[in-house]
């Protein structure tokens, strides 16, 4: 069974799905990512740049970007009484946009035109605008959303993939709510 091993690992490599022992060793997938959001993610991403937590404070400061958070939200338990509260927080960077969901890779049509107008919206318009898409480390949700971005046209795209928790290690973290238009969006018929 050892000297099959080395060979299993390399045929679920080459079939995409096997994760190697550390990050970095992931592919960029030719299109969007639709498999589980969580886990290990390529090192780039075609058409943006991947910038680390200096590089995105300087981005901050020096080109006050669009920065998209698109975590999930949080989902009630399914072990919780159905008539019990709940009230997520959502902790995100300051001055972030969360648009929960909105890194799916999912390829609906109405999905993917909400997903640009919204950023149209967010842009002004402006391809040229500067913008940061992120979520959680080893999230493919923001890596999807770089990728959807670059796409679109978007000319100064930047995946931070350290995140949310990235920018806690050293920053303060804030709640907030899911942009109106992007849930009334994702209501109206665009949800993946």
């Amino acid at each position: 069974m050892a000297r099959l091993a080395p060979f299993l690992a390399l045929l679920l490599l080459a079939a995409g799905s096997v994760r190697a022992d550390s990050p970095g060793h992931v592919p960029e997938p030719a299109g969007l990512w639709q498999g589980a959001l969580h886990g290990y993610t390529p090192n780039t991403v075609a058409g943006a740049v991947v910038v680390d937590t200096t590089a995105f404070e300087k981005l901050v400061a020096d080109k006050k970007p669009v920065v998209i958070d698109v975590a999930d939200a949080d989902k009630k338990p399914e072990n919780m009484p159905a008539a019990a509260l709940w009230k997520p927080a959502h902790r995100s960077i300051p001055g972030s946009v969360w648009l929960p969901g909105a890194g799916s890779g999912t390829s609906d049509p109405a999905f993917a035109e909400a997903f640009e107008r919204r950023i149209a919206g967010l842009t002004g318009g402006d391809k040229a605008k500067t913008i940061v898409a992120f979520c959680h480390p080893d999230c493919w949700g923001s890596w999807n959303a770089a990728k959807r971005l670059a796409s679109l046209g978007y000319s100064a795209v930047y995946w931070y993939p350290e995140g949310m928790e990235g920018w806690q290690s050293v920053h303060d973290t804030v709640i907030v709510k899911a942009d109106s238009e992007w849930a009334a969006s994702m209501t109206a018929g665009g949800e993946r």
